[in-house]
């Protein structure tokens, strides 16, 4: 099974938004390192918590710092852009770097004033901002040279650097809706497990159902995103992970921070509940599958490989927001142990 890595360039709290994006750098190079199969960085505004704003950028330097990982957006939020633009900066990174570059897209996920406005006014309108769909069929014309229609305003249009290949295109999603929009839209699938584990048996199965070839050689793709919290002993996978448990609690009361450190979520928890061990699948109460991996090297590869076999996926790409990060680092060095990932030779 491929594993990758999806990272969101959480802040520790007590940390600065330049050393979460300088620890990206540094765990993209160990990821490399380690044999995983992607690298994908996240976009979010306006965050205190998250300092990947411009995933391109990240993507960009990530390239030139690494030898053989794929690399890429997860995602660009395509609702606030120019396909076009879009299209031509990814066509730079794939004539820099050919054959390394994704393009993961989502759709934007922002709810409040005055980003969603600053990034995009007519996103904002009620009346505005529904053209999702469009747009990926826009991108994936002038991505992959693709003929627009006789009398289309974009007839003949081809972005810049005009050459062949292309980045693979992905869409991401958390819901069954976007599943099944993607399968008609024939074009591989990554789903965020991480944030909508009551959908995925649903999302993934529809996905494979409605899925509809675009080209000669199309087939339905599926990437799972998980959250992984490893560590040598399961006291101190739950120690790492009750950090991003105060996380969540403090989420849902519309308290947005920097990633906590275990002893905040001890003090603000308590004990009890900050260091109990994750539930394990059919036993969450809520999710018919549990959305992180938390414990051992051996537990953490029964719980990915469970659940990878159980949807018939063959690539999991993994996500977290430990607070220290060494403890993070050696997290995807215990995972890349676990599931028996070759080492690349060195970047030169």
């Amino acid at each position: 099974m491929q594993l990758s890595v999806i990272d969101q360039s959480p802040v520790p709290d007590g940390s600065t938004p330049s050393e979460a994006l300088q620890h990206t750098l540094e765990l993209a190079t160990l990821a490399d390192s380690l044999g995983y199969h992607r690298y994908w960085v996240a976009e979010h505004h306006a965050s205190p918590f998250q300092a990947g704003a411009a995933p391109e950028i990240l993507v960009g330097q990530i390239l030139a710092r690494t030898s053989g990982i794929r690399v890429g957006s997860g995602g660009v939020l395509l609702p606030y852009y120019s396909p076009f633009k879009v299209a031509e900066v990814f066509r730079v990174l794939h004539a820099l770097y050919p054959d390394r570059v994704d393009l993961g897209i989502g759709r934007a996920h922002l709810s409040r004033e005055p980003a969603v406005r600053a990034l995009r006014r007519d996103a904002a309108d009620p009346a505005g901002g529904n053209d999702f769909l469009e747009k990926i069929e826009e991108l994936r014309a002038f991505l992959h040279r693709e003929e627009f229609p006789p009398g289309h305003p974009y007839e003949g249009l081809r972005p810049s650097p005009d050459m062949p290949g292309g980045p693979d295109i992905w869409v991401l999603g958390a819901s069954a809706a976007s599943a099944e929009a993607t399968a008609r839209l024939g074009l591989p699938y990554a789903y965020a497990h991480f944030l909508g584990p009551d959908q995925t048996e649903q999302a993934v199965r529809s996905y494979r159902d409605a899925f509809a070839a675009h080209a000669p050689g199309d087939r339905p793709r599926v990437i799972l995103g998980i959250g992984v919290y490893c560590a040598e002993t399961e006291d101190e996978a739950n120690a790492l992970f009750s950090g991003h448990r105060l996380f969540r609690k403090r989420m849902e009361a519309g308290i947005a921070g920097p990633v906590p450190s275990p002893q905040q979520a001890i003090e603000e928890l308590g004990a009890d509940v900050a260091l109990a061990p994750d539930p394990g699948p059919g036993h969450d109460g809520h999710d018919p599958y549990v959305r992180n991996a938390v414990g051992t090297p051996e537990q953490v590869h029964a719980r990915i490989t469970g659940l990878a076999d159980t949807l018939g996926v063959d690539e999991v790409i993994v996500i977290n927001s430990i607070h220290d990060h060494k403890a993070r680092m050696r997290c995807y060095e215990l995972l890349a142990e676990a599931f028996g990932l070759r080492p690349r030779a060195e970047h030169r």
